[in-house]
């Protein structure tokens, strides 16, 4: 009897420890999983200021072009004005 005894503590001992076994592994997966979520989070969080940043870009050099296309069509209108004035007084 006193075998038997010290077999069942023996299976529950290695029972408890297969559990805690299980429970740290099961944990360390969680933490594992939730390390590669926040860096996934930090990725989305890092290509969504790259696009911002590259329309503040895009945005800059169509601002500049217009200005450009402004400025050109002012010039257009100047020298349309100085020719009409010079076929007027010539």
């Amino acid at each position: 009897m006193d075998t038997a005894l010290v077999i069942v503590i023996v299976v529950v001992v290695l029972i408890v420890i297969a559990m805690l076994i299980a429970s740290a592994r099961s944990k360390s997966k969680q933490r594992e999983f939730a390390q590669v979520q926040t860096q996934a989070h930090q990725d989305d969080v890092h290509h969504h200021r790259q696009q911002a940043e590259a329309s503040r870009t895009e945005a800059a050099v169509a601002e500049e072009r217009a200005e450009k296309a402004k400025l050109e069509a002012e010039l257009n209108e100047e020298r349309a004005d100085k020719r009409e004035r010079d076929l007027r007084e010539g």
